[in-house]
């Protein structure tokens, strides 16, 4: 039988764990309210959480008792859940995950929830419950998630449930409901120790009790989840001294943003569901998609400006997506330290909706161009940038830019992050109207202006020259006056 306190499986893991503490099962909580009524239609963020736990009675009566690991949350009506792996990383070498089901006044039930994915370095997993708890009624509800990076300030709600004994919970009692409001406060990178370990975290100012983790933290104005619960932030210095002041206790949380699941539902075509009017990019994963002949990204996520870093720089990648729209091969067309770990390290973290030609969705190769923009004012070196176009490989490929402009940063601001555009390069080299995927108040138009007087040589599909796609990533770091 595994016992409660969860040990740390992996060097990702571990480096995890030096980051920020793991919250696995609570000891006293904050304040709780007992859920006292059934579970009804519009409380679905309630509905959908569901305690993780392991049955210590082998043949559980009407009551029977449990030890108590964290939570997790449904995204479908095929009953798929989400939570942390540290959640259920005491179950890697055996024994079987449940879940506790049911309404508040009773009765509840444990269903087996099988582990169908994981991604041990960024700390997410799915589980699947059996039998499907929305074959019947019992008031579970799922939750829409959104890709819709959530900005500083606005509103947030933390939700989870827990027995009042961790380690001998019964059945017969109610799980407590916590619901904890906050604010989005700060986006931090951290780095892996092992490749494809590093991932963006979400400061938030909720502070993290044990038991929350895999808990889903959901917008307060749309409902929808922006991210679930890893822990606790150990490391007061990772949060940017603006965050830290609005700080009303000891320690933010750290949240693991919802892309990262995004990324490990779509690889293994599992539906999840998104608010109506998100755009391509953040709508229903379902893999019917017939319409598009290039690549088109689900997720991505951005590097933080180097802080070794003393000028700008550039990386151009070509990205092979299959026709499963997963990233079979990544060749680094040009890039340097101290740029290039970081960006291939959060490319591979990306997912995207295949190519389709004919009906059918196929191999294709689209672009991507990271570009770290200057951050001195005025600028000490040129923001134009001239290539020569490489011949070497008459293979196909993507489109790879042979002049570039960085942008010039504006004036009355100190924004620094990401700004994330999607476009098609056409058989002339032009970038057609580039969509928003990722946005800065400030600098998004700054970067569409920019990037707008960029050329490229064109992509090759089956050694012809057409029309093919590229993701721009804009970095841009708040200015130093000289």
């Amino acid at each position: 039988m595994p016992q409660a306190t969860h040990k740390i499986t992996s060097a990702a893991a571990l480096f995890a764990a030096i980051l920020f503490t793991f919250c696995c099962y609570p000891v006293k909580a904050h304040a709780s309210e007992l859920a006292d009524a059934a579970v009804s239609a519009n409380d679905a963020v309630t509905a959908s959480v569901c305690p993780v736990v392991y049955s210590l009675d082998q043949y559980p009566g009407q009551s029977f008792h449990y030890v108590f690991y964290g939570n997790a949350f449904f995204i479908n009506k095929d009953g798929y859940l989400l939570t942390a792996a540290h959640v259920v990383s005491a179950f890697r070498d055996g024994g079987q995950p449940e879940i506790l089901v049911g309404p508040a006044d009773g009765p509840r039930q444990l269903l087996r929830a099988e582990v169908v994915a994981a991604d041990w370095a960024h700390d997410v997993a799915v589980l699947r419950a059996t039998p499907n708890p929305f074959a019947g009624n019992i008031g579970v509800r799922y939750l829409q998630l959104t890709l819709e990076k959530p900005a500083a300030g606005r509103g947030l709600t933390l939700v989870s449930k827990h027995p009042n004994d961790p380690e001998n919970g019964d059945s017969a009692e109610a799980p407590l409901v916590d619901r904890v409001s906050g604010k989005m406060m700060h986006y931090e990178y951290s780095y892996g120790e092992t490749e494809g370990s590093g991932r963006e975290l979400l400061a938030v100012s909720q502070e993290v009790v044990p038991g929350e983790s895999g808990s889903p933290v959901v917008a307060n104005d749309s409902h929808e989840v922006v991210g679930l619960v890893l822990g606790r932030w150990l490391r007061p210095d990772l949060i940017s001294l603006a965050a830290a002041a609005d700080l009303t206790r000891s320690s933010p949380g750290a949240i693991l943003p919802i892309h990262y699941a995004v990324a490990l539902l779509h690889s293994r075509a599992i539906p999840w569901q998104a608010a109506a009017g998100q755009g391509q990019a953040a709508r229903t994963s379902d893999g019917n998609d017939t319409d598009n002949p290039f690549p088109v990204p689900i997720s991505i996520v951005g590097t933080p400006y180097p802080a070794q870093a003393l000028f700008g720089g550039e990386v151009v990648l070509d990205a092979l997506i299959d026709s499963d729209g997963k990233l079979a091969n990544l060749t680094v067309v040009r890039g340097q330290t101290p740029f290039l770990g970081a960006v291939v390290d959060a490319v591979r973290t990306w997912s995207f909706e295949p190519a389709h030609a004919n009906g059918r969705a196929i191999d294709s190769h689209i672009g991507i161009v990271f570009q770290f923009a200057q951050s001195f004012l005025p600028p000490l070196a040129p923001l134009e940038h001239k290539y020569v176009e490489s011949t070497a490989d008459s293979g196909d490929h993507a489109a790879v830019p042979t002049y570039t402009k960085e942008p010039e940063y504006p004036a009355n601001t100190v924004e620094e992050g990401n700004v994330a555009l999607y476009a098609t390069v056409d058989q002339q080299g032009q970038l057609n109207t580039p969509r928003v995927l990722e946005g800065i108040a400030p600098l998004t138009s700054p970067t569409i202006d920019a990037t707008r007087q960029w050329r490229f040589a064109p992509g090759t599909q089956n050694g012809t020259a057409g029309d093919s796609a590229v993701i721009v990533v804009e970095t841009f770091r708040r200015p130093t006056l000289h």
